[in-house]
């Protein structure tokens, strides 16, 4: 079987769920910018520092699955929704992080090559984040996405800045 089924030759896309929607849709816009930041951070795993590091990227890649399944699912419960514990376990390693880079302030992003990668991976859940808002205002979305993706741009934040501070590299911001 092709994955080039010209289903969507028209303008329409499946959801998970068997609806067609036109492919602007702002679910379908929800889940390809998770699918986009997966993407992202499929390639800013290759440039960290720690295989501890590398290995929490995977596992947050698994999760993103997750969340782009619930939200490519309308009116019907996807078969392995995020949870309260996947919220959870990203805000102990926002801890944990925090803990080891002392942030003080606002600081520029990118002084390094991974951190600027990480950031540009937070940008994109920040965005994810606010189209996932937007459409929760018009339809049924579980409240723990939005957690997750949440904290998710936070730790990738942190991440970012615990690259830079290994290399001393922090730039903090000078008014």
């Amino acid at each position: 079987m092709s994955i080039s089924t010209k289903s969507g030759d028209k303008g329409k896309t499946g959801l998970w769920s068997g609806e067609r929607v036109w492919k602007d849709d702002l679910r379908v816009e929800a889940y390809g910018t998770i699918d986009e930041l997966n993407s992202f951070l499929g390639e800013a795993k290759h440039y960290v520092t720690e295989k501890t590091i590398y290995e929490q990227i995977e596992s947050i890649q698994n999760d993103l699955f997750r969340v782009a399944g619930q939200l490519a699912s309308k009116d019907i419960q996807y078969v392995i929704p995020i949870e309260e514990k996947d919220a959870e376990r990203l805000t102990e390693m926002v801890y944990h992080y925090e803990l080891m880079v002392e942030l003080t302030g606002f600081v520029i992003p990118g002084s390094t090559i991974v951190s600027a990668k990480l950031d540009i991976c937070r940008t994109i859940a920040r965005r994810a984040e606010r189209i996932i808002i937007t459409l929760k205002k018009n339809e049924d979305i579980p409240e723990l996405i939005i957690h997750y993706v949440n904290r998710l741009s936070d730790l990738l934040f942190i991440m970012a800045r615990y690259e830079e501070k290994k290399l001393d590299k922090i730039q903090p911001k000078k008014w």
